[in-house]
């Protein structure tokens, strides 16, 4: 099982990651079925999208196979000093059986860490997975090789990227 000492965080950018994370609420936070399980797969597929088509980190999160789908493992911290600084408001909205949890920005991000590759593959991956609710994003997330390929409470190995099908790999490959 994963546990919070075991995790490398040399390549972890907790700066980008923030403004990563406030852009994104920023851009979606407010659509109806965008919650907490949303934003995880955001950034997953954000992560994970970027690597396989680059084949570098774009934040250096890490990921844990969790039973909803992947999650980022320094969510809540960077929630915290998001909110802390008044750039994030969370606000549990009930949702028929169950308390979803909201994030709203009331202030711009600052973007500064970020090149336009970047947003343009942010602003993708948002485009991509903005409609999708809970549900349907957790079922989508379980069928990315990289998410199969580990066992439960592991962290993902980036690197599975490319042994995606056809409908998680945003690259082009040549044929042999």
């Amino acid at each position: 099982m994963w546990k919070r000492g075991e995790i490398e965080d040399i390549e972890f950018d907790k700066e980008k990651f923030k403004q990563v994370l406030h852009y994104i609420i920023y851009q979606c936070g407010s659509l109806e079925n965008v919650g907490k399980t949303v934003l995880y797969k955001i950034l997953y597929f954000l992560d994970f999208d970027y690597y396989e088509l680059y084949e570098e980190k774009l934040t250096g999160e890490s990921y844990h196979k969790l039973p909803n789908g992947p999650g980022p493992v320094h969510f809540e911290e960077v929630m915290e000093e998001l909110k802390e600084d008044g750039k994030i408001v969370q606000l549990p909205i009930k949702r028929g059986d169950f308390i979803q949890q909201k994030f709203l920005s009331p202030k711009e991000p600052d973007i500064d860490l970020l090149n336009g590759v970047e947003l343009r593959t942010i602003n993708s991956v948002i485009a991509k997975c903005h409609s999708m609710g809970a549900r349907q994003i957790s079922a989508f997330s379980h069928g990315d090789i990289p998410y199969k390929a580990t066992k439960n409470g592991e962290i993902i190995n980036y690197e599975k990227v490319f042994y995606r099908d056809s409908l998680f790999s945003v690259r082009e490959y040549e044929d042999d």
